[in-house]
């Protein structure tokens, strides 16, 4: 048995087959809908929960990966026999969990002080959402089970949150605006206007970067964006919710521009289709290093 183990949360969108093929532990986080609580990525599927979505009388809400959930899996995995624990956070601009990893860390070295020379416990903030950090964190599994040692793993992951980029378009606006992505003002005035808003999240900071005046300017100007800004010939991801024809055009039209397929596609799963809606398209990709 390896003795890395790869940890990270649901907001990555790690579906379940995924994380136990590559053996990655994903923390959950909680999603409460009309007043029930369910959790992200176990109680339903993607697509389970944008049906729930077009039924509930209120905007789903989640809360963070409690600082319990993380002493729980210090101890297993100390008392497993894991040497090295890297834990890849989802941004520290939009949840306390990245916190919650940290003091959570400290409460068990505290607790096992004879722990600190056996068990290196590193939490990373990837300053991102959805498979901006699931990718890495698959990918450093995979390095993981080739031999690779809990550095070389390290440096891969911080090399690639240095670099990568999401940028994706809601269809609509309303969990935009809940979430503070697009103002409410804003919000208003592309509803009025037709315009739909280009959102692009990097480094933690969000901000709306074009905005494309109906939807059939949409795909062209993702695709624009991405030809800019992406290093030829790295990997890249596309993110879909419940808009398959959409999803299948962007697939289609990218794939030719670029010159070679998506790495993966994948579904935004309850956490972050909570915030921004489960109408949307998107892509990640890895940009110049910043840092």
């Amino acid at each position: 048995m390896s003795k890395i183990k790869i940890m990270t949360d649901s907001a990555s969108d790690i579906d379940i087959k995924l994380a136990d093929e590559y053996g990655v532990c994903v923390l959950p986080f909680t999603v409460v809908i009309d007043g029930k609580e369910y959790v992200d990525g176990i109680d339903f599927t993607p697509d389970e929960f944008y049906e729930k979505m077009a039924s509930c009388t209120d905007f789903p809400k989640t809360s963070q990966v409690r600082p319990d959930q993380f002493a729980e899996k210090y101890e297993q995995f100390y008392n497993e026999g894991i040497k090295d624990l890297i834990y890849v956070s989802i941004s520290s601009t939009g949840s306390s969990t990245y916190n919650n990893a940290l003091k959570s860390r400290d409460e068990f070295y505290e607790n096992h002080p004879e722990a600190k020379d056996k068990f290196k416990i590193t939490v990373i903030d990837s300053l991102n959402y959805t498979f901006t950090y699931g990718y890495p964190v698959i990918e450093a599994a995979a390095k993981a089970a080739r031999g690779c040692s809990a550095e070389e793993i390290i440096a891969f992951i911080e090399e690639w949150i240095s670099c990568t980029e999401v940028h994706f378009v809601s269809y609509t606006l309303d969990y935009v605006k809940r979430s503070g992505r697009v103002s409410a003002g804003a919000a208003f005035m592309g509803e009025l206007l037709g315009l739909k808003p280009i959102i692009s999240i990097i480094d933690g900071d969000s901000k709306v970067t074009e905005k494309v005046r109906g939807e059939k300017a949409i795909i062209p100007k993702l695709i624009d964006i991405s030809k800019n800004c992406m290093i030829p010939q790295t990997p890249y991801i596309l993110l879909e919710g419940c808009l398959p024809d959409e999803a299948a055009a962007f697939k289609k039209e990218i794939t030719k521009a670029v010159g070679y397929p998506p790495e993966r596609t994948v579904k935004i799963g309850s956490t972050i289709a909570s915030h921004a809606g489960p109408k949307i398209i998107g892509i990640v990709i890895k940009g110049q290093r910043r840092r």
